[in-house]
């Protein structure tokens, strides 16, 4: 088979990216959300691309281009209710780099609905979010003497994978830890029946100390931490030779449903016109005006997902978090909007369902009105990123200066979470509310 990353190709494919990249860094990437409200400090709206000609220092992230998207290519790639209700979210969508950081300024592109990297310094792309436990599905496809991996629970830029990540490897059979082994913790135990030059099926499980191994439906290695990493980013790594990384899925295992029939654990505001009630089908039915269901614990750093359904069109409500407790929904929130301008679902009526309200607009609008929609929410320090329907609509980091007050500035206290009556068209339910937190990482 014919070589897909040839030079030659490579260089003819730059050329309009590199004029792209450039006019990214002039324009901005995305489109921000709506003003902020007056005496709030302003905020980014979207990571800006750097320019073209201007290398990354080595330990800084480099958000990559935002190109115009088409939304044909962003809605296939949703994912089926039924996985996506289960957590299951896309961290490639198949069109951009959208949600990644690059460590290293190796030539990391999208070609043929892949990601692929065949030149440059050694380094990573990176999550812009980290992760704590899940299950990560994706396929790879690298030349017999590539050497390249996956890293998990990774900083941005690794210096000992002994101690700092778990990196499964991707490499010859000569490597002292050939593909599917940890570099410098263990060796896979089975080896792997690899098709080379051909996609490969690999399956990690990461939870708690444990770590498991699948390549093409077979278990090669179960690996135990006996002094465990917390949490990091997922990192794809480019050393050397051609690799190719495509349909990776990322699902978050761990998290406590918050739903329940007595919502126990929920504070009520009886005074606000805001209705709160668990329905003959065990759904909460929010309806009335404004209200606020709020939470009876504080997270700070967590994973949340939620599967909701709108009664109606043009409807409009939220969940709040890092929220000062007992205040009127004051905190970040995560928008509940499927309203769209003229059929277009790149331009959001009212920030965009998944979208940080006056922060930044959901890059597409990916529920609709009257149908189930899952959203999984990551806040970690100043980073945030959502999922609708299995596709990322934000990614945000809150540059402003620390502020207790979420309005004012970057809030990092744990808060509270609060789910939005907006006003008396107000009228949805959720099937689910759940969240498992993230504790801090180390140089993050």
């Amino acid at each position: 088979m014919s070589n897909p990353f040839a030079l030659a190709r490579f260089k003819r494919l730059m050329l309009p990216i590199a004029a792209s990249f450039v006019l990214a860094s002039l324009v901005g990437c995305e489109k921000g959300g709506e003003p902020a409200a007056t005496g709030e400090a302003a905020a980014g709206k979207g990571a800006e691309a750097p320019a073209a000609t201007k290398p990354a220092p080595s330990t800084a992230p480099v958000a990559p281009p935002q190109f115009a998207s088409d939304p044909k290519g962003l809605l296939d790639a949703r994912l089926p209710l039924e996985e996506s209700s289960a957590g299951w979210v896309r961290l490639f969508d198949g069109v951009s780099l959208f949600g990644w950081e690059i460590a290293a300024p190796a030539n990391w592109r999208v070609e043929d609905g892949a990601i692929v990297v065949d030149e440059g310094p050694a380094g990573l792309l990176c999550t812009s979010v980290p992760w704590k436990d899940y299950e990560l599905k994706l396929e790879i496809r690298a030349d017999a003497a590539t050497n390249s991996g996956v890293f998990l629970r990774t900083p941005l830029v690794p210096q000992d994978p002994a101690v700092e990540c778990y990196e499964v490897n991707v490499a010859p059979p000569d490597n002292p830890f050939p593909t599917g082994g940890l570099v410098k913790r263990q060796k896979a135990t089975t080896e792997p029946k690899l098709k080379v030059g051909d996609w490969n099926e690999y399956e990690l499980r990461m939870v708690g100390d444990s770590l498991t191994i699948r390549i093409n439906g077979e278990e090669v290695l179960q690996y135990t931490d006996p002094s465990p990493l917390a949490i990091g980013r997922i990192g794809l790594q480019h050393n050397s030779g051609a690799v190719a990384f495509r349909n990776i899925r990322v699902r978050p295992v761990g998290a406590t449903p918050l739903i329940t029939p007595d919502l126990a654990a929920w504070k009520q505001y009886p005074e606000m016109e805001g209705k709160f009630a668990i329905n003959e089908d065990g759904l909460l039915r929010v309806t009335g005006g404004r209200g606020q269901l709020e939470s009876n614990a504080s997270f700070g750093d967590f994973v949340l997902l939620a599967e909701a359904k709108t009664a109606s069109d043009k409807l409009n409500s939220g969940i709040f978090f890092r929220c000062i407790p007992g205040e009127t929904m004051n905190g970040y929130e995560c928008q509940i909007s499927n309203g769209i301008v003229d059929g277009d679902p790149l331009r959001p009526v009212d920030c965009g369902t998944g979208g940080i309200f006056r922060r930044q607009d959901a890059r597409i609008v990916a529920a609709q009105d009257g149908e189930w929609f899952s959203m999984l929410l990551v806040a970690h320090g100043p980073q945030i990123a959502a999922w609708v329907n299995g596709v990322q609509v934000t990614d945000w980091r809150d540059t402003r200066e620390p502020d207790p007050n979420p309005r004012n500035g970057l809030r990092l206290e744990p808060g509270t979470l609060m789910i939005q009556a907006h006003d008396p068209t107000t009228d949805l339910v959720f099937r689910q509310v759940a969240v498992a937190e993230l504790s801090p990482a180390k140089g993050e």
